[in-house]
């Protein structure tokens, strides 16, 4: 399988993902100004979306959405720890947290990446916005290792990129001390510093 992705993107929390799996897997990136990959493909033809992550399968099936990738690859490889079996509740606090990190936090990052959005609504209400979900995150882990409870899953390998984004945007996630210990122990996962390496990001 082929996991189309671009550098530093939230592709990379699927990226994490196929790495805590240990799957064999092909990258490639995509410009997504351009809409072209790293071969010099037209990505809008694998996906018409112009969007990753997207997954390309042995059998040319193609699957995208971040949340639905990473949902079909552990249940298809019974990765049960990053995705416990259907009819075990601490399935749907893991698919809760997914969701919630998928439409809550990543939306709250999209406008602070629009040029086109006043620096001023950025400022006075996009960013404290994306601070009062932090907070939660943050009072959230005082009590929990990980985001779903006291073990890795799935919606930490998208979380962990969401924490990457702040330095962005100059926001020192040391300001939390929750997050600033769970930032730092995802990050030394050997899963995460292999996609790290692999997408050429230093942190």
């Amino acid at each position: 399988m082929k996991l189309y992705y671009s550098k530093g993107a939230c592709s990379l929390s699927t990226h994490m993902a196929i790495n805590e799996m240990n799957l064999p897997c092909q990258f490639e990136t995509v410009d997504l100004q351009t809409k072209k990959t790293s071969t010099g493909g037209n990505f809008l033809t694998i996906n018409p979306k112009g969007m990753v992550p997207t997954l390309v399968l042995d059998n040319e099936e193609v699957l995208t959405e971040n949340t639905v990738i990473q949902q079909y690859l552990a249940e298809t490889h019974k990765a049960t720890e990053l995705l416990p079996a259907v009819g075990d509740m601490k399935r749907y606090h893991v698919l809760e947290w997914l969701s919630f990190v998928s439409a809550d936090v990543h939306k709250s990052f999209a406008p602070l990446f629009n040029p086109n959005v006043p620096k001023e609504l950025k400022e006075e209400i996009l960013i404290p916005n994306l601070k009062k979900k932090m907070d939660f995150v943050d009072q959230h882990l005082s009590k929990n290792e990980f985001v779903a409870g006291q073990s890795f899953t799935l919606p930490d390998c998208y979380m962990f990129v969401m924490l990457m984004w702040l330095a962005h945007f100059k926001i020192d996630v040391a300001q939390w001390k929750n997050l600033q210990r769970y930032y730092n122990a995802v990050k030394d996962r050997p899963a995460t510093q292999k996609a790290l390496k692999e997408e050429g990001i230093a942190l």
